[in-house]
């Protein structure tokens, strides 16, 4: 079994014919951040750190996604003690023109990774990262940031730290089609999972969580873990690596365009969407006979 990264996911069919029915202008799509936080399984092979998200929730309820979440205004700040690339070279990597833009997605992706997954990638200086997140007071922070009651950047002040930004790798932007109501437009990111820290749940938007080897992630799609495309396509794409070293490795360049899945109407007259050729590739590669 395998999912069909074109069929239009549960709900959206509806989705469409509203949107079909209006007249006026596509929702803008607001800015997010997700990162595909990543640890070598026993064979060797990468795993991924995976969120189920609530099915109240009135974006991708129940859906499983990578750790991630919208722009804070509050990443933009430019007093966050930074280590990695500058802003301006990230802005070159995610094709953003802003560089202020570009600071605040990458602070974006650092930020919601620690309070959905409590992995933090953040240390006292560039040749070290914190060992331990875990504990009351690491929650609590944690909660507050989820909450905006408090800024990253007075977290990582308070406790004396700067974001590892050399640690991250931009991958993709995915744009959500203008037919939903809610839009975003994510900037993907990979990373390895920092040794000493563990990846649990923590974020009120999610009901379980656990590590996925990506072959598994595939092979379950569609049936027993449901996934939007983005996620899908992303493990069609993690599946080309052998290892979370080649991941990164592979993503040490500047990202692709951004991909909005496109409409068109199948053979049966139903909606479907349209992807970039590749991941269709990528689909029945792994469909073939072995």
């Amino acid at each position: 079994m395998t999912m069909d990264p074109t069929a239009m996911p549960p709900g959206f069919a509806d989705q469409f014919a509203e949107y079909s029915a209006r007249t006026e202008a596509p929702a803008p799509a607001k800015v997010a951040a997700s990162t595909i936080l990543l640890r070598a399984a026993a064979d060797g092979t990468p795993e991924a750190f995976l969120l189920r998200r609530r099915t109240q929730m009135a974006f991708a309820g129940g859906m499983v996604v990578f750790p991630g979440g919208g722009v804070d205004p509050r990443d933009a700040t430019d007093d966050v003690g930074w280590v990695g690339p500058s802003p301006s070279v990230w802005a070159e990597r995610l094709g953003l023109d802003d560089v202020s833009a570009a600071r605040s997605v990458v602070c974006a992706a650092i930020r919601e990774t620690f309070e959905e997954s409590g992995v933090l990638l953040a240390g006292p200086d560039g040749d070290s990262v914190v060992s331990d997140t875990s504990g009351p007071g690491w929650a609590e922070a944690r909660r507050a940031l989820e909450a905006r009651e408090t800024a990253f950047t007075d977290v990582l002040r308070e406790r004396g730290l700067v974001v590892r930004t050399d640690l991250l790798r931009a991958w993709t932007c995915w744009v959500t089609p203008e037919f939903e109501p809610r839009r975003y437009r994510t900037f993907f990111f990979v990373t390895a999972s920092p040794a000493g820290q563990q990846a649990e749940a923590g974020s009120t938007e999610s009901d379980a969580a656990g590590w996925m080897g990506v072959e598994d992630a595939l092979a379950a799609a569609g049936e027993s873990v449901a996934m939007l495309p983005p996620q899908y396509c992303t493990f069609l794409e993690l599946a080309q690596h052998p290892s979370v070293e080649a991941v990164l490795d592979a993503a040490d360049r500047p990202i692709p365009a951004p991909i909005m899945p496109g409409l068109e109407l199948g053979e049966d007259g139903a909606p479907r969407l349209v992807l970039p050729g590749h991941y269709a590739e990528l689909n029945r590669e792994r469909l073939a006979p072995r």
